[in-house]
């Protein structure tokens, strides 16, 4: 069975989609900023890229290889552009996008040996739509689809795959902090007039990474109750 590697999967998508693999059989690595009392997880903030190679090396001193690499963790930030500072874009680009992306050349290797592999990257509808006064974080998200598609060709002779899943407003435990009026207001710009489960998500990344799915790479999906359309 295939060895997964989920970053951010201490809770919301991550965790869900951990669960869904594991029910699944695949072996599955988690690792995030939270404490959790289960087998095969790290304990770590991917903020440099010595946190990554010790997240790395610690799946393959377990697994022994990475085959399918799904690159959930990320941050969301929220500020008019003229009060962003240096060492905010430097945190948000790192985690973002320099951490996927140094984890997936880290993997890519192994895979091209097995001639087999996966790669999942998390993005957001933010990316596609653009947000008022969250421009770094669609630049990053943005960044994320581009890496996705060069990617795809680059390693297509290997049959490895690369894909990129961009969520709407996901119903998480980060929903809780915002009150009833704002999600009605949310709500309303959204077609479906609904919020995507995590469930959803980790389905949708079950079907991408299975062998019925080969023939998909290079992919963005929006996944987001039709809000990439219009209201």
């Amino acid at each position: 069975m295939f060895n997964v590697l989920i970053t951010g999967s201490s809770s919301g998508i991550g965790l869900e989609t951990a669960n869904v693999l594991r029910q699944k059989g695949y072996n599955v690595f988690q690792t995030g900023r939270r404490n959790l009392n289960i087998d095969d997880y790290f304990n770590i903030e991917l903020s440099c890229f010595e946190h990554a190679k010790m997240l790395y090396e610690k799946v393959i001193e377990k697994f022994g290889s990475i085959d399918i690499l799904i690159n959930n963790a990320g941050e969301y930030f929220y500020s008019p552009i003229e009060r962003v500072q240096p060492y905010d874009i430097e945190r948000v680009m790192m985690l973002n996008l320099s951490i996927p992306y140094y984890l997936s050349s880290l993997c890519v290797s192994q895979m091209k040996e097995k001639r087999f592999g996966r790669i999942i990257n998390i993005s957001s509808i933010s990316a596609s739509v653009g947000e008022a006064n969250a421009s770094l974080y669609a630049a990053t998200k943005a960044g994320m689809y581009g890496m996705t598609k060069s990617l795809a060709l680059e390693l297509a002779q290997y049959n490895i795959t690369v894909n990129c899943i961009s969520p709407g407003w996901v119903e998480t435990a980060l929903m809780s902090d915002i009150n009833e009026e704002d999600k009605a207001e949310i709500l309303d710009v959204v077609p479906q007039r609904r919020f995507i489960q995590p469930i959803e998500i980790s389905n949708l990344i079950k079907y991408l990474i299975s062998e019925k799915a080969k023939g998909l790479t290079g992919q963005n999906i929006n996944l987001c109750a039709g809000l990439s359309v219009g209201s």
